[in-house]
């Protein structure tokens, strides 16, 4: 049985040679109005000053420390050691606005079916504010198609029941990134992520380490995706939504692979795009002879 002391809201950050912002991201959740607010932050092998700002928090903060292991492994610690029944996520390099969890948890208390809700968010690029393109534009409900092309959904906003996470599973550590594109897709053909249309967080942009300016992202969504068509849980039109970003996709990316002369991983992607072709033109013929 959980502890009836037990935080109901844990926070789960990871961070990893953050030191120049991770205090700014620890201080706005400690500025929050929650009282049984719990803080884990999960410092991922950092060899710069990270661990003596952390150590200055004192009892404030949960500290957990683990080898270099990726921001998956990272967050999944953190899942692991929270005691709360709603968790939320902070990225080291982005901040709360007041209000951010109070916010939620009345969200939360008020619609009592709701699994996972996020908020809308402010975007700072390199010390400047910017405003996201239409297609980077959020909605609430059920999203599935549109998180399809790209990650609709942020982890610094995101409050979720911890229910949930028992039932899709945590991040996949396989994934160096697209780890919470691939979490959104699995919870999204299933339910609605629910939006609270303010802005609550500040998420910072441009610097050298994001795992977004990763290259070829695309690699990690198709598998992500590919995943998702194999495990046999999508409706009819969702399955047909994959299929096509997945050709979409698998077909940019290879197109890559070739002009950098990667001729078998570009056939490889090829083939698994083609293998999704053949199903739909099945499924075309069979409606055909049905009519």
């Amino acid at each position: 049985m959980k502890n009836r002391h037990s935080p109901r809201v844990s926070v789960v950050l990871p961070t990893y040679n953050r030191g120049w912002t991770v205090n700014h991201a620890i201080d706005s959740v400690l500025g929050q109005d929650d009282p049984a607010l719990e803080l884990i932050v999960v410092d991922d092998g950092s060899t710069d000053d990270t661990p003596h700002r952390l150590a200055a928090y004192g009892s404030r903060i949960r500290i957990i420390r683990q080898a270099n292991q990726g921001v998956s492994a990272a967050r999944n610690a953190g899942i692991r050691a929270a005691g709360g029944d709603l968790i939320a996520f902070l990225d080291s390099d982005d901040a709360w606005l007041p209000g951010k969890v109070a916010a939620q948890v009345a969200f939360f208390n008020d619609h009592p079916f709701s699994r996972i809700c996020q908020t809308e968010e402010i975007w700072i690029r390199n010390g400047v504010r910017v405003n996201p393109g239409k297609r980077h534009r959020k909605s609430g409900g059920m999203i599935f198609e549109r998180s399809l092309a790209l990650c609709l959904v942020s982890p610094s906003a995101v409050m979720l029941r911890r229910s949930l996470l028992d039932e899709v599973g945590l991040f996949d550590p396989a994934l160096p990134a697209c780890e919470d594109y691939d979490l959104w897709l699995r919870i999204a053909w299933k339910y609605p992520i629910d939006l609270i249309d303010r802005p609550l967080i500040v998420k910072h942009g441009g610097h050298a380490d994001q795992l977004s300016r990763m290259p070829e992202l695309d690699k990690y969504r198709i598998r992500s995706i590919n995943g998702l068509l194999d495990s046999g849980c999508l409706s009819e039109g969702q399955r047909r939504a994959a299929i096509a970003m997945l050709k979409t996709k698998c077909g940019i990316y290879a197109q890559g692979c070739r002009k950098r002369e990667r001729t078998a991983e570009a056939e490889r992607y090829e083939r698994l795009a083609k293998r999704f072709e053949e199903e739909v033109n099945v499924k075309a013929g069979q409606a055909m002879d049905r009519a």
